[in-house]
C-alpha cells in the first residue's frame, strides 16, 4: 500500500515515514500544501495523512480542492490537540479521521489500517479474507488449517494489497507502484517472484494470472 505523507515538520516526517515503512508500507513525502494536492491528485496512493498547518497552501485548502474535483483518496488529517475547530472544518471539508497532536505512532498505524480496512470494505481489526487472517503487527498469515505462517516484508505488502482488493485483475506494474516509493527502483518483473512465493506458502489456486493482464486473488475459496 502506498501512502501520502504531507507534513511540513521533517523531524516529525522521518519519525513517521520510518515507522510506517516498517510497519509495510510505502511512504512518499511532500512538505507543502501544492506539492501535496498535486501528488493526491496522481490516484496512486490509497490513503494521505494531512496536517492542516502547511506551508504555501494550508491542508484544509488542499483537503477542499480534492474534494473539489471529486479525488475519494482516504484522508486522516493531523490536528494540533486543542485547535477543536479545525476537526470540525476538515469533516466538514471531507476527511475521514484526524489525529491530535502530539500522537503516539501506534495510534496512528491503528488508524491508518482502520480506515483503510473501512474504504475496502473490510471493516475489524483484522483482515479477513476467503480463508486467510493477516496479522499486519506480526506480518504473518493464518491459514484455514489454523498454521501461521511467516511473510518477507514484500510478500507481506503484496498479500496485504491482494487482500484488500479481492477478486480485482491488478497488473505487474500496478503492484509494482503500490509496494514501491518514488526513492525506490520499480522493477514490475520482481513481481513475478514474491506472486510465486505466495502461492507455494498459501496454495496455487488462490492466486491466479491472466495473460497480459496480471493476477487476480480469488475472492471465493
Amino acid at each position: 500500500m502506498r501512502l501520502l505523507l504531507i507534513e511540513d515538520d521533517q523531524n516529525l516526517v522521518k519519525l513517521i515515514q520510518k515507522d510506517l515503512e516498517k510497519a509495510g508500507y510505502a511512504v512518499d513525502v511532500a512538505l507543502n500544501g501544492v506539492e501535496g494536492e498535486y501528488l493526491g491528485n496522481e490516484g496512486i496512493y490509497s490513503l494521505a495523512v494531512l496536517d492542516l498547518g502547511l506551508p504555501q497552501r494550508n491542508g484544509l485548502e488542499v483537503l477542499r480542492n480534492w474534494r473539489g474535483r471529486n479525488n475519494k483518496i482516504p484522508v486522516l488529517i493531523l490536528t494540533a490537540r486543542d485547535a477543536w475547530h479545525e476537526k470540525v472544518d476538515g469533516f466538514k471539508a471531507g476527511a475521514d479521521d484526524y489525529l491530535a497532536k502530539p500522537f503516539h505512532i501506534e495510534e496512528l498505524l491503528a488508524r491508518i489500517n482502520a480506515l483503510l480496512h473501512r474504504t475496502h470494505q473490510q471493516p475489524g481489526g483484522l483482515l479477513k479474507v476467503c480463508g486467510l487472517e493477516l496479522d499486519e503487527n506480526r506480518q504473518q498469515v493464518c491459514l484455514e488449517n489454523g498454521e501461521m505462517v511467516a511473510l518477507t516484508g514484500i510478500e507481506f505488502k503484496l498479500l496485504r494489497y491482494f487482500l484488500l482488493h479481492p477478486g480485482r485483475i491488478l497488473s505487474k506494474s500496478h503492484l509494482a507502484e503500490q509496494i514501491y516509493d518514488f526513492d525506490s527502483d520499480k522493477d514490475s518483473n520482481v513481481i513475478e517472484v514474491y506472486v510465486n512465493h505466495l502461492r507455494r506458502k498459501l496454495g496455487k489456486e488462490r492466486l491466479q494470472t491472466r495473460r497480459g493482464q496480471g493476477y487476480v486473488f480469488r475472492a471465493e475459496p
